[in-house]
C-alpha cells in the first residue's frame, strides 16, 4: 500500500529530480490535512457498524426490490453478503483517506470486482448507491466531529463508484 508521500517521492525518483516547489506544496498540503484525515478515520472506526447498517437500511428503502423474493439481497445469506461488502468498501475507504491515495482501493478492492459482480449477477447500480450513501453519512459525521472542510472525504468513495460504474468495451 502506498500513500501520497510515497507516490510523490517515487515519481521524482523515477525521473531523477529533486523535490521542487510543486512537490513541497503537495507535501505541505498533505501534512496540513493530516489531522482531518485522522479524525475522519477515527469517526469511521468508531461508527462503522452503524454506518454500514444504516446505509443498508437506506439503500433497501430506496431499492426495495433487492430484498424481495428473487432480489439480490433476498435471503439472510445474501443480505449479510451485501452488508459485508459495504463494510469492506468503508474500511478500505478509511485506509485511502489516511493515505490520501486511492491505490489501495485499486489493489485490494476494485481489481476485477466489477467483472466478478457481473459474473455473479450482482447489480452494480445499487452497489454504487450504497457507497454514495456511506460517503454522505461519513461526511455528516466528520463535520459533526468538528472538521469543517470535508471535501477530501469524497475522493475514495467517488473513486470506487467511478471505477465500479465504468463500462468495459
Amino acid at each position: 500500500m502506498r500513500d501520497a508521500v510515497t507516490n510523490l517521492i517515487k515519481n521524482y525518483d523515477v525521473t531523477g529530480r529533486y523535490l521542487d516547489r510543486n512537490a513541497m506544496d503537495t507535501l505541505k498540503a498533505y501534512f496540513e490535512s493530516g489531522t482531518a484525515r485522522i479524525a475522519a478515520a477515527s469517526v469511521i472506526n468508531s461508527n462503522s457498524g452503524n454506518i454500514v447498517r444504516s446505509a443498508g437500511i437506506k439503500l433497501f428503502e430506496e431499492v426495495p426490490e433487492l430484498i424481495r423474493a428473487g432480489g439480490n439481497a433476498y435471503t439472510t445469506r445474501r443480505y449479510s453478503a451485501c452488508l459485508r461488502d459495504m463494510d469492506y468498501y468503508l474500511r478500505y475507504a478509511s485506509y485511502a483517506l489516511v493515505a490520501a491515495d486511492t491505490n489501495v482501493l485499486d489493489e485490494r478492492v476494485l481489481q476485477g470486482l466489477r467483472e466478478t459482480y457481473n459474473s455473479l449477477g450482482v447489480p452494480i447500480g445499487p452497489t454504487v448507491r450504497g457507497i454514495q450513501i456511506m460517503k454522505d453519512m461519513v461526511k455528516e459525521m466528520v463535520a459533526a466531529a468538528g472538521v469543517f472542510n470535508t471535501a477530501f472525504i469524497d475522493e475514495p468513495f467517488d473513486h470506487m463508484t467511478r471505477e465500479l460504474s465504468e463500462v468495459s468495451y
